[in-house]
């Protein structure tokens, strides 16, 4: 039986630590990248609108590739692209046509969801980055949440705290076994 408690108590410390590393990792990337969350050459985005369901649903975070300006005049009819609107808004949607105006080449996008495409077509030099296809449902809300003053506070400091209470524990409980074999080891002294 303690040989199961020990497994399970250091199971619950390496899992609390776990955490804390990875709160750690995701508020400090996203801060120190100003809110663009990267994963191995991947950008992750919130989506924060219904209007590519049923590809991805609100809340989710998806994957996007960066694109270089050469890349970006290359897209095609049903890529998903990530681009900055004239009011600097990200904005996820497929792209339904392609146009070239003189040197420029603009995309007509729109949300899976919606019944029409956006007002205003996207000059390529407004996409930011093309979906990847990797997609983890609600993860996006707590993006966010990680992004603010109180989540940054929440999610650093909670699991530190989580895993000093549990070392506390687990030291209050050592001390009280030690306090038990002393108390036996006394008890055997006396009928010595």
């Amino acid at each position: 039986m303690k040989k199961i408690l020990k497994v399970v108590s250091n199971l619950i410390t390496l899992v609390l630590f776990l955490n804390l590393v990875l709160m750690a990792f995701l508020v400090i990337s996203s801060k120190a990248s100003k809110g663009e969350t990267q994963l191995f050459g991947y950008q992750l985005k919130a989506v924060l609108s219904g209007s590519m369901e049923p590809t991805f649903l609100t809340g989710s975070i998806i994957g996007v590739k960066p694109l270089n300006s050469e890349a970006r005049s290359k897209l095609k009819k049903d890529d998903i692209i990530t681009f900055k609107t004239n009011e600097g808004i990200l904005v996820t949607h497929r792209i339904m046509g392609v146009t070239e105006s003189g040197q420029n080449i603009l995309y007509v996008t729109q949300g899976d969801n919606n019944n029409a495409s956006d007002k205003d077509p996207v000059l390529s030099d407004n996409v930011v980055a093309i979906y990847s296809g990797f997609t983890i449902p609600y993860i996006g809300y707590f993006i966010n949440f990680a992004q603010s003053k109180e989540g940054t506070a929440l999610l650093l400091i909670g699991p530190g705290i989580l895993l000093l209470g549990y070392a506390t524990f687990i030291i209050y409980r050592g001390l009280k076994e030690l306090d038990v074999k002393t108390k036996n080891l006394e008890k055997k002294e006396d009928i010595v």
